[in-house]
């Protein structure tokens, strides 16, 4: 009987661990807008370039220990192809996505100046708790951009 008692124990124990996870992760999905979950879901952006179409590339680690790195393509001072590759979150990959799309046939100059707000608002606006993301994304895009503008300012030094 004691061992019945116990494993009715464990399983509504079990059971209502089952029941909670899933309320948890209900709860964290009604947070976003469909569209950043079809965008953290199904990202248009990630992955590393191939080689030879790589300008420059940059790795960044935020407060948070996740990791981000774009990878982009740049022809004569226009952004033409940006990826990106990260180990955070979904909302990570929402803004690193959204960042990749709004940089895209913009110039290096303008590309600097976008902010995580404006990758908040086209996004619809991220959880409070997930907008760090958009400043990661803002960070490690910065960092890339302003390698490439030394590389491109070294190598234009070597070719005087």
């Amino acid at each position: 009987m004691i061992n019945e008692e116990k494993n009715l124990e464990n399983y509504s124990y079990k059971k209502f661990l089952k029941k909670l996870k899933k309320n948890i992760e209900e709860n964290e999905l009604e947070q976003y807008k469909d569209y950043n979950i079809d965008l953290f879901t199904e990202p248009t952006h990630w992955g590393i370039l191939p080689d030879e179409e790589i300008s420059v590339f940059q790795s960044y680690k935020g407060p948070w220990r996740d990791t981000m790195q774009f990878f982009l393509k740049i022809d004569v001072g226009i952004i033409k192809k940006a990826n990106f590759i990260t180990n955070g979150c979904g909302a990570s990959v929402a803004a690193a996505n959204k960042a990749s799309e709004l940089i895209e046939e913009r110039t290096i100059d303008e590309a600097l100046e976008l902010t995580p707000m404006e990758i908040d608002r086209s996004l619809g606006g991220l959880p409070i708790d997930h907008r760090h993301c958009a400043e990661l994304a803002t960070r490690a895009l910065n960092r890339a951009l302003k390698k490439y503008k030394v590389q491109k300012k070294n190598q234009n030094s070597y070719n005087i």
